[in-house]
């Protein structure tokens, strides 16, 4: 079975540069997927004469004309800009010649633009980002949100937690992966009462044997891996992951200055330099690259700007493992089955259907 995936490849600090050798290298090691650029057509071609794939049976182009920026207010970018690069790599995956698509390109575009074009599925309030940290056991923490929803109410976390288990339940075959409530303690008196709310939710989807609830964690059990899955709100995640990433590259610059410091030093950093790279392998943050925007009518995955073409590629890799797995389909059952419509999910219905109909006629 082929997996096709549009990649947005102006998207990043380095666009096509990296977006296009990623892809190449992809569908090399990939005998099973098939990707289309989608972006400027001339600077697609430039990148892929440069290493020799111009003419890869598995490797086709989409023009757009425009480009979002990462400084493109929302109004521009959902607007105006209708010919992006990221709307058509979207559009692709509504009209059902792709089955994923890839970006690197502005987060809050991507998420709109995404929720635009794609629509949520029947049952959820609102998309969430999901991305993977790593933790002590050398597995994966799945983490969300990561900051599409800044302000949530347990509904939200609750539906957050079952597309999580979905999708844990997918990417790591794993039939009940464990879910934690992030707080700021492990006991149930402790915390606001939107998190003490969504706490019985989740207590309930465990007694009932829906859920695998842990209960409350804390923010060190995130890199402890103490669960497969921390659900939190967009402010509190995403704050989390700037500080990770900050502190991640904190320990990097400091690390290397001290080694390089003096002589001894220097002498140490060469005796170790086994156990430093495989530290730095097993804590290279491209290696965790490709956040998932859950809860969309479709499989849209955000890659971190700044990523070499090695990380970006792994973006992809999980762009196509959810398509082959059948993740959609696994976190639309999910919602069908557990989580009845919401009246904000309802009146959200009633208004994507009036825009639609607004946005026909107007065409």
């Amino acid at each position: 079975m082929t997996i096709k995936i549009s990649i947005d490849c102006m998207g990043g600090d380095r666009g096509p540069a990296v977006t296009v050798a990623a892809a190449i290298s992809f569908v090399k090691s990939e005998p099973g997927a098939e990707l289309v650029l989608v972006g400027l057509e001339e600077q697609i071609r430039a990148v892929l004469k440069k290493h020799k794939a111009s003419d890869h049976p598995r490797l086709s182009i989409v023009h757009a004309s425009e480009v979002v920026t990462m400084d493109d207010p929302l109004e521009v970018a959902l607007r105006r800009k209708k010919d992006s690069s990221m709307r058509v790599a979207i559009a692709l995956v509504k009209d059902g010649q792709v089955q994923a698509c890839v970006s690197a390109g502005n987060t809050g575009a991507l998420m709109a633009i995404s929720r635009y074009v794609l629509k949520t599925l029947p049952g959820v309030d609102r998309p969430a980002i999901c991305a993977l940290l790593p933790n002590q056991k050398d597995k994966p923490t799945y983490m969300l949100d990561l900051g599409a929803n800044v302000d949530c109410e347990p509904q939200h976390l609750h539906q957050f937690a079952l597309m999580g288990s979905a999708l844990v339940s997918a990417m790591e075959h794993r039939t009940m992966p464990t879910v934690g409530l992030l707080n700021v303690g492990e006991e149930d008196i402790k915390g606001n009462d939107i998190v003490k709310q969504t706490a019985k939710l989740l207590r309930a989807d465990h007694d009932k044997g829906i859920l695998n609830f842990y209960g409350n964690v804390e923010g060190d059990d995130i890199f402890k891996g103490t669960t497969d899955i921390v659900v939190c709100d967009g402010f509190v995640g995403n704050v989390m992951l700037k500080a990770a990433e900050g502190l991640g590259r904190f320990f990097k610059s400091t690390l290397t200055a001290e080694f390089k410091s003096n002589p001894l030093n220097m002498l140490g950093a060469l005796i170790a330099k086994s156990a430093l790279n495989r530290l730095s392998k097993r804590m290279n943050p491209s290696r965790y690259n490709g956040a998932s925007l859950l809860g969309l009518r479709g499989l849209v995955f955000k890659s971190h700007g700044g990523v070499d073409a090695y990380g970006y590629e792994w973006a992809i890799r999980r762009a196509y493992d959810a398509a082959e797995l059948g993740l959609l389909a696994r976190i639309s059952t999910t919602i069908a089955l557990l989580m009845p419509p919401t009246e904000e999910a309802s009146a959200a219905a009633e208004r994507s259907a009036t825009t639609d109909l607004s946005e026909s006629k107007t065409a």
